[in-house]
């Protein structure tokens, strides 16, 4: 893929759509707000359109940004008008995420449901009208052979074939193949004279068989010529790690991530992680009274308990939680080694006798857990991850891939926690739930995790 074109041609394309998006916005506010009522006539203040500067500021700049998370700038040819429709949905949903977000901080209070619906609806039906338009656009161009450059490739004759389908099936590439060189049965002379036949801006490398000494003079070919040179990174194979460049004291370096890098998406949903756990700490104040004097109440001691946990890549952070034991459950602990029920270094007992009674019904309903939402302000946990272990169960991971769960931020609900935590009595299927997470983390996931943890909760399900 031609990097740099398609980063200008994605940010063209989310420019268009915010632009679009503003006068969605417009034309909504125009029909609910204008000068005679709108479509929903009420006798109230009509709010001119720059009251909603605020609205603005979110879906013009975000709804890009996140419609490109959702994969839907991706292989623009090839996919369905209704996989645009369902990514456009799932953007909503996040988007929506934000707007109640601001409206609960600022006390919005005169914004119309019918014309966020209003909203909803025109920018969709722009966004999918302008992605027709589109597609029609450049299958015109491609056809009548503008928009194609020609590149060459060189390398073994599998791997050219190979790559040459890749093009041949996305036309939004804009490549077309010119000349294929096999650069073991042939010398650098045929890559030269190639590069003056055909007066190529590129050259292809998928040299993953082809010895490396042919693959330098290839290269330094192309330099002395000023021809542009991409070169596959197929030569190291990895199973899971995802390879990307950077730069690092003046070398380009190779960088295989096998988590989540630093995104977009993982900036929002740092911002989200925050907003949420404030909402969270707000709307459950109650509960924190009521936990703390029961606690309080029924079993002498501190109200938190605080225990140092494994974070992200293993480093120890201090996690609170409504204490639920006995003052003397650490030093007990050891007396209950043989019942447990949890395979590996995780100790887990469903029944604990170190439980006192109203500790046990906090712990039913998930409550003990809501004082972690002062970790997640501290940019310590995330509301979604995987769960975090006790310092001295993580020294105890013996295998390097059970370690990968290490990689992302540590979250107070995730996969194992919907899935009935107790149930699983398995070490090695709570970590493939954490790896299975982490390998195809999105914000929809996220999203759906939160979705599934509210019945999860309020069922008990899997709570002991």
């Amino acid at each position: 893929m031609l990097g740099r074109k398609q980063e200008i041609n994605l940010k063209l394309n989310q420019i268009t759509d915010g632009l679009v998006l503003l006068l969605a916005l417009w034309i909504a506010h125009q029909l609910r707000y204008d000068n005679y009522g709108g479509i929903w006539p009420e006798s109230v203040k009509i709010p001119a359109f720059k009251d909603f500067l605020w609205l603005i500021a979110i879906v013009v700049p975000f709804t890009p940004l996140v419609l490109e998370m959702t994969g839907y700038y991706h292989h623009l040819l090839q996919k369905t008008t209704i996989l645009s429709l369902k990514q456009y949905a799932k953007t909503l949903v996040i988007i929506g995420v934000l707007i109640g977000g601001y409206i609960v901080f600022n006390r919005v209070g005169d914004l119309s449901r019918g014309f966020l619906i209003l909203s909803a609806l025109f920018g969709g039906s722009m966004l999918l009208g302008k992605e027709y338009l589109l597609k029609r656009f450049i299958r015109r161009q491609v056809k009548l052979g503008k928009w194609q450059e020609e590149v060459v490739l060189v390398g073994d004759v599998e791997e050219m074939n190979r790559f040459e389908n890749e093009l041949i099936s996305d036309l939004s590439f804009g490549l077309k193949v010119v000349k294929k060189i096999d650069l073991e049965n042939s010398d650098s002379d045929e890559l030269v004279k190639s590069l003056h036949k055909y007066s190529v801006k590129r050259v292809f490398f998928t040299a993953k068989n082809v010895s490396f000494g042919k693959v330098q003079t290839a290269v330094n070919e192309c330099e002395v010529e000023g021809v542009e040179v991409w070169l596959s990174t197929d030569f190291i194979e990895t199973t899971i790690a995802r390879p990307s460049l950077d730069a690092f004291g003046g070398s380009l370096m190779m960088v295989f991530r096998s988590a989540p890098e630093a995104t977009w998406a993982m900036l929002i949903k740092g911002v989200i992680d925050r907003v949420l756990a404030i909402v969270l700490i707000i709307a459950t104040f109650p509960v924190w009274v009521f936990a703390m004097i029961g606690i309080k109440i029924s079993s002498p001691g501190a109200i938190m308990f605080k225990q140092e946990r494994g974070g992200r890549s293993g480093k120890p952070f201090r996690m609170y939680k409504f204490r639920t034991m006995i003052a003397e459950a650490e030093e007990k602990k050891g007396e209950l080694i043989d019942m447990n029920e949890m395979s590996g270094p995780v100790f887990k007992i469903q029944n604990d006798p170190r439980v006192f009674p109203f500790g046990d019904f906090l712990r039913r309903w998930s409550i003990d857990e809501l004082p972690q939402l002062l970790n997640v302000l501290l940019g310590q946990m995330s509301i979604v991850g995987p769960r975090p272990l006790p310092v001295d169960e993580v020294e105890r991971i013996q295998e390097s891939s059970q370690r990968r769960r290490l990689s992302m931020k540590p979250g107070i609900t995730c996969v194992w926690q919907v899935s009935g935590r107790s149930e699983i009595t398995s070490f090695e299927e709570w970590v493939k739930l954490d790896l299975d997470y982490i390998d195809g983390w999105s914000l929809w996931l996220d999203l759906k995790i939160l979705l599934k943890t509210v019945p999860a909760v309020f069922l008990k399900r899997g709570a002991k």
